[in-house]
């Protein structure tokens, strides 16, 4: 069968154009590949084209709002995810645009699809007594408890994403002083972040338990299952969840109803902007690519705000009551006005 355009410029897009010439990371091509997975599932489930059948030609920007109308509506998926699936499809059409002149007009139509406005939800953190709380409920008493203690801890101190830490590996971490740990984020982008001493000796004692610390073991994975198998966003998703349901139990009043892992790098940032570190250091710490995104923080601290317009406050109200207030026959003829 000879293969069609669209399946020639798919191909090239997601296996050499993404990880070849812009550097994209491997999450991000398995994001873009979900993608077009969706949409080849969308034209032959509701527009009866199949597989091999899609060609250039048939892709239209009313096809691009139907499939983006069928994620939000039949799928059920949030604005969001509407929006990362539309900007993987601005992507390879921005390709196509020089890879494949023939259609110039269509491309362009595709790509003026505005990205949907959506509603940003509240910022979910814990306090420090709630991740003091988090961190007594590992059984250190086990192996598997020494384990989810190292994990937790290290993705709290860090402030590091899930997929981060999955991606970790022991020679990624320095234990001479002062002890640092490269973390490697979105984009491939390395950032060195300190650890703290007493995260640096659980860390520590997990790794000479493992034997993570011997030269064979620097390309290992730091946390593991029972297979000697890295674990994965959605392993380590449901070790944390397990130790915040115990919290939760514990003290429901220091655990929020909803906590995921990226509410541990939340955390960890509201506690730094608490204790006054710069937002500089805090976008550093935690890879924003701009100190714009870290702002978020200072935004979403009430407590700080509070203590701010409180030290700035300026009493100008009047002691007494105003003069309305004390006259009795003017209030009695204001009860009974229009009755």
């Amino acid at each position: 069968m000879k293969p069609n355009d669209f399946a020639y410029y798919l191909t090239g897009f997601l296996t050499k154009y993404l990880p070849n010439e812009t550097g994209a990371s491997v999450n991000t091509i398995s994001s873009y590949r979900d993608t077009f997975t969706l949409l080849l599932e969308f034209m032959r489930d509701k527009k009866h084209v199949a597989v091999e059948k899609i060609t250039l030609v048939k892709i239209k920007k009313e096809i691009i709002e139907e499939f983006l109308d069928w994620i939000e509506i039949e799928r059920n998926c949030s604005t969001s995810t509407r929006n990362v699936r539309l900007a993987a499809l601005h992507s390879f059409f921005k390709y196509l645009q020089y890879e494949n002149p023939d259609y110039l007009l269509e491309w362009q139509r595709i790509l003026s699809i505005p990205i949907k406005k959506c509603e940003k939800g509240i910022m979910t953190y814990m306090t420090v007594d709630g991740i003091k709380l988090l961190l007594e409920m590992p059984d250190v008493s086990t192996r598997d408890g020494r384990r989810d203690l190292a994990l937790i801890s290290l993705m709290y101190d860090t402030g590091a994403r899930v997929q981060e830490i999955v991606d970790l590996i022991p020679s990624c971490i320095r234990f001479e002083h002062p002890c640092t740990i490269k973390l490697t984020g979105k984009g491939n982008k390395a950032r060195i972040v300190p650890l703290m001493e007493k995260e640096t000796h659980i860390l520590k004692r997990y790794m000479e338990e493992e034997r993570l610390l011997t030269p064979a073991a620097g390309q290992y994975p730091l946390f593991f299952n029972r297979r000697k198998e890295k674990l994965t966003r959605a392993g380590i998703g449901y070790i944390l969840d397990k130790y915040v349901k115990m919290a939760r139990n514990m003290n429901n009043a220091l655990v929020p109803e909803k906590f995921t892992c990226h509410c541990l790098r939340h955390s960890k940032a509201m506690h730094l902007l608490q204790a006054g570190v710069n937002l500089v250091y805090i976008r550093d710490i935690l890879g924003h690519s701009s100190v714009q995104t870290t702002e978020i923080y200072a935004r979403a601290d009430s407590k700080q705000k509070r203590e701010a317009i409180e030290r700035a406050y300026t009493d100008v109200t009047p002691i007494e009551l105003p003069i309305w207030q004390t006259n009795n026959n003017l209030l009695e003829w204001l009860k009974n006005f229009n009755r």
